[in-house]
Order: structure tokens, then C-alpha cells, then sequence
């Protein structure tokens, strides 16, 4: 069941949408001022925020910035005013979507829908970002595994870290010092060849046994990651 915060100070505005919203099959909590939506979001996680613009205690302009500070649940404000600049406000503090009152009530059903699914979708691909694919290559970034065609590939951190760079970039010829600075650091003192060192370890425990290319010389420049 999703979850959504009421934050209005109108206590029968605030009871109106909340019947209306376990009616559509939410779970419901509410808060009647700034401080008390701030608390709630912090004990109570939800899918999605209905946040009044003038709230005692703490506005829904400053509710809305703190929450972003931390967390990016999609966040509907609601507000008597219909003031661009009110709107302007609300929208740069980080506020997903904008009602005025008074609205309708399946208006703003709709755009709950519209907000939530918006956010599972993006949930979704922030998911999939973490795993990254080339053919039958797949690098999972939170794991750290690496397989070929469901054969798991053992690499060193160094290795992992320069295949992860190399696909972050693919189709980008990547010159020896940009690979040095990125996967080894600015810091490091060493020889450039340790670029050339570990594209030839990748390319043993890749390339060969799978009989693939994926990393390819760009003479007179560096490196580029694409499977052919």
C-alpha cells in the first residue's frame, strides 16, 4: 500500500482528502504544521507529499527544502495563492507538481497517479544504472561482479574499476592520462604504462577467453570500450 503525508493546516480540508485517499487505497498520515510534517517524514517514510504553501511554525517553502535536503519523494504543494512567483518559489525548492485552491478532487487523484508513477519509473532506472551491459557483458556496480554470458569473471578492485570507467564511456576513445586520472587518481606518481599494463590484464580475462573485443587501441590516443 502506498503511503502519503498530508501536510494542511485546515483541519477539514486535511480529513476531507484523507477519506478520499484511503478511499482510493493509500495509507494516510497527517500534519497540521511545519514542524510536525518535518518530524513525520523523518519517522514515517512515504511515496508521496501533500504539502500546504502556508504552514505555521515552518512554511511549506522551508518544509519542502529540508525534505530535499535529504530525500526525493514526489512532492505535491497545495496553496490558496496563485501567485507565479508563489509557483516559481515552490518549484525551485525542489516541489514536483502545483495545485491551487480550491481544485478538484480527481484532478488532483490524476496527478498523485501521474507523480508516482513518474517516481517508480525512476526508481527503476536508478536501479538498472547500477548494472551496466555490453552484449553478454554485465557489470554490477553495487556488487561488484562481472560476468560474460552468466560466466563470472574475477578482477582485481583496480581492473573492476577501469572496465567500469571504460563502459561508463564506451564508444569514447579515452586517452592514458585520462584513465590514469580517473581510475588511479590525480595523486598517483607512476608510470603511464600501468594504463597499458591492466588493458592487457582486461583483455586476457575478457577479450581472449570469450573470444570477443571489446577494448580497443586508438593510436595516437588511448583506449575505447565497444563490443564489435
Amino acid at each position: 500500500m502506498q503511503k502519503i503525508l498530508i501536510v494542511e493546516d485546515e483541519r477539514k480540508l486535511a480529513r476531507y482528502l484523507e477519506l478520499e485517499l484511503m478511499h482510493e487505497g493509500y495509507e494516510i498520515r497527517l500534519a497540521h504544521d511545519g514542524r510536525a510534517a518535518v518530524k513525520a517524514h523523518a519517522e514515517w517514510p512515504c511515496d508521496l507529499i501533500l504539502l500546504d504553501l502556508m504552514l505555521p511554525e515552518l512554511s511549506g517553502i522551508e518544509v519542502c527544502r529540508r525534505i530535499r535536503q535529504k530525500d526525493s519523494v514526489p512532492i505535491i504543494m497545495l496553496t490558496a495563492k496563485d501567485d507565479v512567483s508563489d509557483k516559481v518559489m515552490g518549484l525551485d525548492m525542489g516541489a514536483d507538481d502545483y495545485m491551487t485552491k480550491p481544485f478538484a478532487i480527481e484532478e488532483l487523484l490524476a496527478r498523485i497517479r501521474v507523480a508516482l508513477k513518474r517516481n517508480a519509473g525512476d526508481a527503476v532506472r536508478e536501479k538498472d544504472s547500477r548494472v551496466l551491459t555490453e552484449g553478454a557483458l554485465k557489470l554490477d556496480r553495487d556488487s561488484r561482479d562481472v560476468s560474460y554470458d552468466g560466466n563470472p569473471v574475477q578482477l582485481t578492485k583496480k581492473e573492476f574499476d577501469l572496465l567500469e570507467f571504460l563502459m561508463l564511456n564506451r564508444n569514447i576513445a579515452l586517452s592514458r592520462n585520462e584513465l590514469l586520472d580517473k581510475v588511479w587518481g590525480y595523486s598517483y606518481a607512476g608510470d603511464t604504462n600501468v594504463v597499458d599494463v591492466y588493458i592487457r590484464y582486461l583483455r586476457c580475462k575478457l577479450d581472449d577467453p570469450f573470444n570477443i573485443k571489446l577494448i580497443h587501441t586508438v593510436r595516437g590516443v588511448g583506449y575505447l570500450f565497444k563490443l564489435d
